[in-house]
């Protein structure tokens, strides 16, 4: 299979080469020149579930067998055997738990995989790559625990300082390896990964050091994603069960792979994206335009959001798979801070998505209601798809169409809105039980590209000429 960037100036590249290169040389993202077709109606297990969905995908990249031993070993160490559980709320409202990984966050289905896939193809080579990824909270640690101790890869991790839970950023920095590298950069998630970008368009300094990307810029990130929809469907029926998803939703990668399912042929007639009191994909999806303002800090920390990388590739898309389109409205919206693309367009958007936005209260009060009534407890993000699956049924009042919330993170992970809501919190597991006494280990950068970049050359073992 080929992949094509969405801005249209850069070459086309095998699976093999676009999970290397991460971001394109144009600025653009790589997605599939063509969507395959899902042919497999399974039982629901996981692991040959996956096999099936990325096989299509990757296309004769890895050889069978090896691609089966990847997919085994990435999720060897989730606790749950079912790797992703789907549990049942009320109404034809069920809640499929993402977070059985081993840093309790949905980031791990992907990055347990990528940083295997990473290792199998840098090793064939015989080559080193140097990681450079944003984060707002649980890609990072996802990220680290999949790429941790591995001799080819280092991995640099900027985080926006104070802007993510305790637990979030010690589960970053208190990993003592060789190979990682936490920076806390002084501003936003949208600054670092504004950084992560620029550094990777400058294409001097990104040959240099081997840079590549665990963020969900590399297709890999979303591909793996896609098996949890396809996995979903099949429990409830079938592949060609109808089913809604109610994704949270922050850098979009999430329910761009519910989208990605969709258009290989998955039964979804709607995504619901879910957002907190930072709603400008709320704004879009209602309204076809979006303006970018301020970044609130809410009890959600990985929604904190305003732009959203991954809303490139269903722009894409929407405008006909045209690069050039796509060049001229980022272009705009990186100018004017705004972007509106048209009636139909927008027409588009209405008859397949739905946009929700929820503040702290909401949130609070979802966790404790839902809490009472199943006794689940969720945390703020999984709170939030919780929340557009209600309103959603309450305003269609379509009991007949399952859906499917997306729970992204364990409660532990967010001690403060869930004791706000049920007044405890559910332990970390065992093994993270120290988590709060370990030792941590970071740098504190100012939001400055310069500053940054040197950073993370020293840091890199190509950079330093080790």
């Amino acid at each position: 299979m080929r992949y094509v960037s969405t801005r249209g100036l850069a070459p086309e590249k095998t699976f093999s080469e676009a999970l290397l290169t991460g971001l394109a040389e144009d600025g653009g993202l790589y997605v599939p020149y063509e969507w395959p077709t899902l042919q497999y109606s399974g039982s629901g297990d996981y692991l040959e579930t996956a096999f099936k969905v990325m096989n299509l995908f990757i296309d004769g990249g890895i050889a069978e067998k090896e691609l089966r031993q990847i997919i085994t070993d990435a999720y060897s160490s989730f606790e749950a055997q079912e790797v992703v559980p789907l549990i049942e709320l009320d109404d034809q409202i069920y809640l499929m738990e993402l977070f059985h990984g081993p840093t309790l966050a949905f980031k791990d289905i992907a990055l347990q995989l990528v940083g295997r896939l990473f290792d199998h193809e840098l090793n064939a080579r015989g080559e080193h790559l140097t990681i450079v990824g944003a984060t707002s909270g649980d890609t990072g640690s996802a990220a680290i625990e999949a790429c941790r101790d591995r001799q080819n890869l280092d991995i640099v991790i900027l985080h926006p300082a104070d802007r993510v839970s305790d637990v979030q950023r010690k589960q970053m920095t208190t990993v003592d390896s060789f190979n990682v590298h936490n920076v806390a950069i002084e501003g936003t998630f949208d600054d670092c990964q504004d950084l992560v970008k620029a550094m990777f368009n400058d294409l001097e300094y990104r040959n240099s050091l081997k840079l590549g990307a665990v963020n969900s810029i590399n297709w890999a990130r979303v591909m793996a994603q896609i098996v949890y929809y396809v996995v979903a469907c099949e429990k409830l029926g079938s592949n060609e069960q109808q089913v809604i998803f109610s994704v949270p939703t922050g850098n979009f990668g999430n329910v761009f792979a519910g989208h990605a399912a969709r258009n290989c042929g998955l039964n979804i007639p709607k995504l619901l994206v879910a957002s907190n009191k930072n709603d400008i994909l709320t704004q879009f999806f209602n309204t076809g335009g979006m303006e970018i303002s301020e970044v609130i800090p809410t009890l959600s920390p990985s929604m904190d959001i305003q732009i959203s990388s991954n809303l490139e590739r269903l722009i894409f898309e929407l405008l006909g798979r045209n690069g050039g389109d796509v060049r001229n409205l980022l272009e705009k919206f990186r100018l004017d801070g705004s972007i509106n693309v048209g009636p139909d367009v927008e027409a588009k958007l209405s008859d397949s998505w739905n946009g929700y936005s929820f503040d702290d209260e909401e949130v609070v009060n979802c966790i404790s209601l839902e809490s009472e009534k199943s006794g689940v407890v969720l945390d703020p993000h999984s709170a939030i798809g919780v929340l557009a699956a209600r309103a959603y049924r309450k305003e269609k009042d379509n009991q007949k169409v399952p859906i499917v919330c997306l729970a992204t993170a364990h409660p532990a992970k967010f001690p403060e809105a869930v004791e706000q809501a049920i007044g405890h919190c559910p332990p970390l597991p065992d093994r993270l039980a120290d988590l709060h006494e370990r030792p941590e280990y970071l740098t504190l950068l100012p939001n400055d590209l310069e500053i940054v970049k040197d950073h993370v050359k020293n840091c890199s073992r190509i950079g330093i000429g080790k």
